[in-house]
């Protein structure tokens, strides 16, 4: 009866039934109460997000399964005291390996512990290679080392380690994380890489912190209240297959043969001769704890002697089936990944999603409980071996040939499959791990490397959007994530940019058309909040812009963007004190926020703190040091606090960033006037009206330095230019009482 209800419950959990799953566990654990049935609860649980109920019904367990479960739902509460506690007991492991490291990675990052943060992403790379998500999370914390050096051959070989060790698991029903955790160790104990011996030891000492929060999955479960850029699920393994407790359980042993029972792996004493297909007890068999490495014992079993005969013939069967097998395993073509500069914007009609751990399956799916063939039955099954020696020797057609996805393949395939992986991580690593650090033309060459199939991705389309958005390059940017959306309408990464990007190229009906379809596709999404804002935004209604801002970080408390917008909204309202608390907001959840420090240091510019707003520039300046913006407005706060010639260092800087902006070199003329430099003031003005035609400031500032060295007819000439340009209300009335002022001297009107 228990399997059955287990059995119905994976079932529905496959076909997405979650209250079916919730009703028959409900009855599962009130026949059957135990601590591995709740844990199958709570997952259907969590998997339905109903975090609370999770919460609730593990509540108080011990199990290494019971207490991942547990900081999980803790963590979707944003009880993370409760979380880590559950994660980290004295003396005691992180459970579920890789996924448990990065569990509490999140959590140590959100609680402003960095440098545990930092610790446990490495941990949970080093445990599990294709765990992407945790190299995101270094990159975005400025931590991440380079992408060669991460997806090398060590990590092939911790690949290969991993399925070598599931498939000669003393137990079947061992998971895929405590396969991971097996193959870290034994990457531990045999040739490690400086790099695995730093993380081992946990040396890492290394500085940062970002913007986005990322998706974190537990046995199929989507956590919310995370950031925008990193969504990626992978699966924990079954709580019912898998029992924690110190020793495992012996393996079933079944007949697989259709025409009789399997003599290599039957005592002698109690097979039975009438049923074939029945189960067979398994002889006594000593096995180490879970997540150990398994050891080839060296003591001979007592009933070894009458089965030598009918284990040298059972072994024959297993090396012609292994051969069988092998000949008909199938192979992954390799392919270079490197090579020719590609179209950026050349796409084909395909879909992709972020990249997944190898374990991203079902819930019941976690445990590799596979169907067993002869030879493996004959290679684990202790009474098969009379020495050492011998069972040593058993072990090489399984080193040789391993199951991967159901299909039997060689370790040589494995390695060449994992290289080519790891292939592919390694531009896509290198290119992230360049974007986070703001070297967005170094990212953008390097996303070129991949092959149209890659490049031509959603994801990707949408990094090289906020790389092009962040190079100020607004064109690119939408053309690109226009490409992304074609593609993959239904994903929402990086939609918030894309509509700052039309924001600031005054599409008023491609945001507004966006805002619309991003609400029709999920009106749950921080992103399709910001777009709506940004729609309002660019129409002037900053009320609704804010309230559309507000409803994206009551969706996502952890978006730090969405709390920077509605503090640009309030700055645009002249709120200034609720501006500041809205990006105090935005840096608590991500440190390494520069929108937020910019916006700080704007404030405190307005309200002549300069001593502030330099401050607030530099942190975005250290940040995001390729940034014309932030360098221009550094050089006003410093030109500001009395200080021209650092100043000019900086906007000169500011120029050479970048040279389309005519930002830097308005300012730098600006300070050269104050500093009674006319001449060369007038030089950048003459270089920034050819390239900016239509700035009437360009004409007014011109029209200052005229009349400061009383040539009043070239004064008026430029003022009534600025005027015929249409500036601001703001800007039409300084420039009217300038032309009113023509001829006061400058003594006199400073006096007035």
């Amino acid at each position: 009866m228990e399997a059955i209800l287990i059995d119905c419950v994976q079932k529905s959990l496959r076909h997405f039934m979650y209250s079916n799953a919730i009703f028959i566990s409900h009855r599962l654990c009130a026949q059957f109460p135990s601590e591995g049935n709740l844990q199958l609860l709570a997952s259907c649980y969590l998997q339905s997000n109903q975090a609370y109920a999770a919460y609730n019904v593990l509540k108080g367990t011990q199990m290494d399964q019971s207490r991942y479960l547990f900081a999980l739902s803790c963590f979707q509460m944003d009880l993370l005291s409760e979380a880590e506690a559950a994660l980290c007991p004295a003396n005691a492991e992180v459970p579920n390996g890789a996924a448990g490291h990065y569990l509490l990675g999140l959590i140590y990052r959100y609680t402003d512990k960095r440098e545990s943060a930092v610790h446990h992403f490495n941990q949970a790379l080093f445990m599990d290679p294709l765990m992407w998500v945790a190299y995101e999370e270094l990159c975005v914390l400025g931590a991440a080392e380079e992408a060669t050096s991460v997806y090398g051959e060590a990590a092939a070989l911790c690949i290969k380690n991993q399925y070598i060790n599931c498939a000669t698991s003393p137990s079947p029903n061992s998971s895929a994380e405590n396969c991971n955790l097996v193959a870290a160790r034994h990457c531990e104990s045999s040739d490690a890489s400086p790099r695995q011996l730093r993380h081992m030891q946990g040396l890492k000492d290394i500085a940062g912190n970002h913007h986005g929060s990322s998706m974190f999955g537990g046995a199929g479960v989507q956590l919310i209240n995370s950031g925008p850029s990193n969504i990626s699920f992978y699966d924990t393994p079954s709580p019912m297959a898998t029992q924690m407790s110190s020793v495992a359980p012996p393996p079933l042993c079944r007949n697989v043969l259709p025409n009789g029972p399997n003599l290599g792996t039957l005592n002698a004493d109690s097979a039975p001769k009438s049923t074939v297909n029945s189960t067979i007890q398994a002889p006594r068999r000593k096995f180490v704890d879970e997540g150990k490495l398994r050891k080839i014992s060296g003591r001979l079993f007592s009933d070894s002697a009458p089965r030598r005969s009918s284990r040298l013939s059972s072994e024959a069967s297993v090396n012609a089936n292994a051969n069988v097998v092998s000949g008909n395993g199938t192979s992954n073509t390799s392919k270079f990944l490197g090579g020719s500069k590609l179209n950026p914007m050349a796409f084909r009609a395909m879909t992709a999603r972020k990249g997944q751990s190898w374990a991203n399956e079902n819930i019941d799916e976690g445990i590799r409980n596979d169907v067993l063939d002869d030879s493996r039955l004959n290679v684990t099954s202790p009474t098969s071996c009379s020495s050492p020696g011998i069972e040593a020797k058993s072990y090489e057609p399984e080193a040789a040939n391993f199951t991967v996805g159901g299909l039997v393949i060689s370790g040589s395939k494995v390695v060449s499959g994992a290289l080519e992986i790891l292939t592919l991580l390694r531009v896509l690593g290198d290119g992230y791990r360049l974007a986070c650090l703001y070297r967005c033309q170094d990212a953008l060459d390097t996303y070129l490397k991949l092959p149209h199939n890659h490049y031509n991705t959603g994801w990707v389309l949408s990094q090289v959007g906020k790389a092009y958005f962040e190079l100020v390059d607004y064109s690119e940017a939408e053309r690109a994530f226009s490409l992304a959306r074609q593609i993959t309408p239904y994903c929402l990464e990086g939609m918030d940019i894309y509509s700052t990007a039309l924001y600031h190229l005054q599409e008023d009906m491609k945001l507004s058309y966006l805002a619309q379809e991003l609400i029709s596709t999920d009106r749950l999404a921080p992103q399709s909040w910001c777009a709506m804002g940004n729609c309002y935004s660019l129409q002037k209604d900053h009320e609704t812009a804010l309230k559309n801002f507000q409803r994206a970080v009551q969706l996502n408390p952890r978006f730090a963007y969405a709390h920077t917008l509605c503090g640009h909204e309030y700055v645009a309202l002249e709120d200034f004190e609720n501006g500041i608390k809205c990006y105090q907001s935005a840096l608590r959840f991500d440190t390494r926020h520069y929108n937020a420090w910019y916006g700080l240091g704007m404030i405190y510019l307005r309200q002549e703190k300069f001593q502030f707003s330099e401050h607030h520039f530099r942190m975005a300046f250290q940040i995001n040091p390729r940034s014309s913006v932030i360098l221009s407005y550094l050089g006003t706060a410093l030109h500001a606090s009395q200080r021209s010639e650092e100043a000019l260092v900086i906007m000169q800087k500011a120029i050479l960033a970048d040279k389309k902006s005519p930002l830097p070199l308005y300012q730098k003329a600006n300070i050269l006037l104050s500093m009674e430099k006319f001449d060369e003031a007038l030089e950048v003005l003459e270089e920034l009206k050819e390239s900016s035609p239509c700035e009437s400031s360009v004409y007014a500032l011109m029209g200052n330095i005229f009349k400061r060295r009383n040539m009043h007819d070239k004064a008026m000439l430029h003022y009534g230019i600025a005027l015929n340009l249409k500036p601001s209300a703001t800007d039409a009335a300084t420039i009217k009482a300038a032309i009113e002022k023509l001829h006061v001297p400058d003594e006199i009107e400073d006096n007035l």
